[in-house]
C-alpha cells in the first residue's frame, strides 16, 4: 500500500472499493438471485449495523477543531449540510460505508422527530471549497440504534 493511502483512511477505502469492483466485473455477471443478496443496506438502521468509538483517531477540521475520538460506523449516502439544518448550504456527500464522526450536536428534526446531527467530513466536497467537505449529517444517516451515540461527546460550539 502506498503511504498516501496509508495516511487517508477515505483514499484506502475507496482504492479498495475500486479493486473490489475490478475483480466483481471481471467474475462476469452474476445470477439474479446473489444480485440482490449483494445490495447496499437503504433505509433505517439496522440491528447488524456495527458501530465502534475508536480511541487516538486525530481529526483537524478547517476551522482549527481536533478530536482524537471518533464513532466508525455504518452509514447511509448523505449530503453534509453547513450547520445541522437541511436548509442549510450542503458542503460535502458521503459517498462511502463505513465513515466516522467525531461529535453530535442537535439542530432541525428529521420527520421522525429525532433532532440529533453528527458532524463528519465527506468523501466528496460538493460546495465552499475551504470547508473541503466538513458538516453535519441527521442521525438517520448513521446506522446505530441509539441516537446520540453513548460515549460520543456533544460538539463543543453548538
Amino acid at each position: 500500500m502506498s503511504p498516501a493511502l496509508a495516511q487517508h483512511p477515505r483514499k484506502r477505502r475507496a482504492a479498495l472499493a475500486g479493486a473490489a469492483l475490478c475483480l466483481t466485473l471481471a467474475a462476469g455477471p452474476v445470477p439474479a438471485a446473489q444480485a440482490s443478496q449483494a445490495a447496499p443496506r437503504a433505509g433505517a438502521a439496522d440491528a447488524s449495523a456495527t458501530c465502534s468509538l475508536r480511541q487516538n483517531q486525530p481529526h483537524r477540521d478547517t476551522l482549527g477543531n481536533v478530536f482524537s475520538l471518533d464513532l466508525y460506523c455504518d452509514n447511509l449516502i448523505s449530503d453534509t449540510f453547513g450547520r445541522p439544518a437541511f436548509n442549510a448550504p450542503v458542503t460535502g456527500r458521503l459517498k462511502y460505508t463505513p465513515s466516522w464522526f467525531v461529535c453530535w450536536t442537535e439542530g432541525d428534526p428529521a420527520p421522525d422527530g429525532n433532532k440529533v446531527w453528527y458532524y463528519t467530513q465527506g468523501d466528496e466536497v460538493v460546495s465552499l471549497p475551504g470547508i473541503k467537505g466538513w458538516g453535519m449529517v441527521p442521525a438517520r444517516v448513521v446506522e446505530t440504534q441509539k441516537h446520540p451515540y453513548p460515549g460520543l461527546p456533544r460538539c463543543p460550539w453548538f
